[in-house]
């Protein structure tokens, strides 16, 4: 039986220490072996042939507190860049190329929202940020989102009415980009879902200027300090996967291969910390997350929610999570799963009902990005969903 300890910021009241990941046998999880082996050589193939999904890639599986699939595949850094004319990427010598390590640091790309909204969440825990206030009630000085009664709850849902995206990346400098910002109107119909990077941008001002924080300190000292993820910042992270050979016309500066530094281009020209993108982390740090997320929001001793806060950031339509969409979560969708996607190649899927979670980390746009794929996430999320056991 778990002992007692204190429990990290809820009141200090005492309460059972949730329980750590620990490696152990999928058998031991509750998990079918075939299943996971099969899963496990789907993804390897994903690595492999002329043109692969990803140039490389890490899976983690868990169950319970049991962590029952940590697997590398592939290489970290394999491209030195993007030929055009043959459209195919350029081979380092093997002495350079970089195998991939179940320690590998990957550009989690949109996968950063869920942190922001954890972020957003415990202040609404705390109450010092109102789910249904206005955002107009914190930046007065975002004129647009004011005028337009923009509230926190559309931010997180996406419902703003927000276009997808600004070429922040072209602006002169912070300054216009910040004007940019303020100026930006809704577009669409408020209450109706458009994904947008934008609303996590503004949720990261509103969080800036009610906390007096940067949204870096609140995420390490709130979520990744306290659950013991070390491996878990904002950039540069040098050891990183590579991502791409990032060049007009196919993206929107001109950068070269990239490798530990934010590959979003309105991250990057944010300075690397930003809302919507510019989080680097390993597979192991994000099966932490996904335990503690699925332990009510507690790990060890740490606590990061509530189990009631927990519930409001999953329960569909979800806070900054998608929920049960079987486009990247396969048959793990229809009974509450939650989780996101990030452009680079990352996902993870957590599902309360089973207790079980799945982090698909990959460098898909290495060398170079194509159009988006999902295909390999559904199919390793509908296998961890046959290979549950009771």
């Amino acid at each position: 039986m778990p002992s007692l300890e204190q429990s990290c910021g809820c009141g200090g009241s005492r309460e059972l220490s949730a329980p750590r990941l620990r490696g152990d046998t999928p058998e031991r999880a509750g998990l079918d072996p075939e299943e996971i082996r099969q899963l496990v050589r789907e993804v390897r193939d994903l690595t492999t042939g002329s043109r692969p999904w990803a140039a490389g890639a890490v899976l983690i599986v868990g169950r319970g507190p049991y962590l029952a699939v940590e697997e590398a595949v592939g290489w970290a850094v394999r491209y030195a860049s993007y030929d055009e004319e043959k459209d195919a990427g350029v081979e380092l010598p093997p002495e350079r190329q970089v195998p991939m390590t179940a320690s590998t640091p990957f550009d989690l790309a949109s996968l950063t929202k869920l942190f922001t909204s954890v972020a957003a969440v415990q202040q609404i825990e705390r109450g010092t940020l109102g789910i249904d206030a206005r955002v107009g009630a914190y930046l007065p000085d975002f004129h647009a989102a004011a005028r337009h009664d923009v509230t926190v709850r559309q931010l997180l849902t996406h419902t703003s009415g927000l276009r997808p995206e600004l070429p922040l990346y072209d602006c002169r400098d912070d300054a216009e980009r910040l004007d940019r910002l303020r100026a930006e109107p809704p577009v669409g119909v408020p209450g109706t879902y458009c994904y947008s990077d934008l609303n996590l941008l503004l949720l990261q001002h509103v969080l800036e200027r009610i906390t007096g924080r940067t949204l870096d300190v609140l995420i390490h000292d709130g979520i990744t300090r306290p659950l013991g993820m070390t491996s878990t910042h904002f950039g540069p992270c040098p050891g990183a996967a590579a991502t791409e050979d990032q060049r007009r016309p196919w993206a929107k500066a001109d950068r070269g291969m990239l490798r530990g530094v934010v590959h979003d281009e309105n991250a990057w020209a944010l300075g690397g910390v930003a809302g919507h993108a510019g989080l680097f982390a390993t597979g192991r740090d994000l099966a932490v997350f996904c335990r503690a997320l699925l332990s009510g929001g507690g790990y060890g001793p740490a606590r990061i929610l509530g189990p009631d806060f927990v519930e409001l950031l999953l329960s569909a339509p979800g806070l900054g999570f998608a929920v049960d969409q079987p486009w990247f979560m396969g048959e793990l969708a229809g009974r509450g799963a939650a989780g996101h996607t990030g452009f680079t190649g990352t996902s993870l899927v957590l599902d309360p009902v089973t207790d079980t979670f799945v982090v698909l980390l990959a460098n898909a746009v290495h060398p170079r990005r194509r159009a988006p794929d999902s295909r390999p996430r559904a199919s390793a999320g509908t296998r961890v969903a046959r290979a549950v056991r009771g």
